[in-house]
């Protein structure tokens, strides 16, 4: 199927529109791009390229560069400039490195634009010594209803951030927040994993547009 591309969306309901009439939270990840870039290419829809441009930023995280950006056709110099600034700018606004986690719900607003996400994103949050945010990555994207994920990709980066702790997130794009089985048993991995590694789980949090579950909070993990 065919995605939408800007020239077939209504004009009250584009980015840029919908940005100045309802405000920047009402864009999803996708719309805001579009807006940074403003325009695509002769071969892509900026719809398209903000659309992969999205799958980069959500895997590197923080430490998305310029070169990162600069591999999409269509993204040049002034282009992935004005991206990174954006991210820097930011990041320096909302302080989402060094952010202090106290409850699960203090991760929410970092991760919760992932809710209107079509696919399960599986995101790992590393945390240092004093309970602060280090960085916020996806690990994994699957499918509607389940993420396969293994605790060495869980584990991969928050070795390189010298992490003391995880906590680990995924939105249910189907809606319930009930775990699985699967859920119950990636979480039981992982903390075995971290014991050995000498970084803990804290805490795993299923989440859609209104809500959460905690595996802490419902005592089916140990703090």
């Amino acid at each position: 199927m065919m995605k939408k591309r800007i020239k077939d969306i209504p004009k009250q309901d584009r980015p840029r529109e919908k940005l100045l009439q309802n405000g920047a939270a009402s864009l999803s990840d996708q719309e805001l791009l579009a807006v940074l870039l403003g325009k695509g290419t002769m071969a892509m829809d900026v719809m398209a390229l903000a659309a992969n441009l999205v799958k980069v930023i959500d895997e590197k995280g923080l430490n998305v560069r310029a070169d990162d950006l600069r591999e999409f056709a269509g993204v040049g110099d002034a282009k992935a400039a004005l991206i990174l600034a954006a991210l820097e700018y930011a990041r320096r606004q909302i302080k989402p490195e060094g952010a202090k986690i106290e409850t699960p719900a203090d991760l929410l607003p970092h991760v919760r634009h992932y809710a209107d996400r079509k696919q399960e994103h599986f995101l790992c949050a590393s945390i240092n010594g004093a309970n602060e945010i280090l960085n916020i990555r996806v690990v994994s994207i699957g499918l509607v209803d389940r993420t396969p994920v293994h605790p060495r990709e869980v584990f991969a980066d928050a070795l390189v951030d010298r992490a003391a702790a995880i906590i680990v997130a995924h939105n249910h794009p189907a809606g319930s927040l009930e775990p699985s089985t699967a859920d119950a048993e990636i979480t039981n991995q992982l903390k075995a994993a971290g014991v050995i590694l000498g970084i803990s789980l804290l805490d795993h949090i299923i989440f859609n547009r209104s809500g959460y579950f905690s595996f802490l909070e419902a005592g089916m993990i140990k703090s």
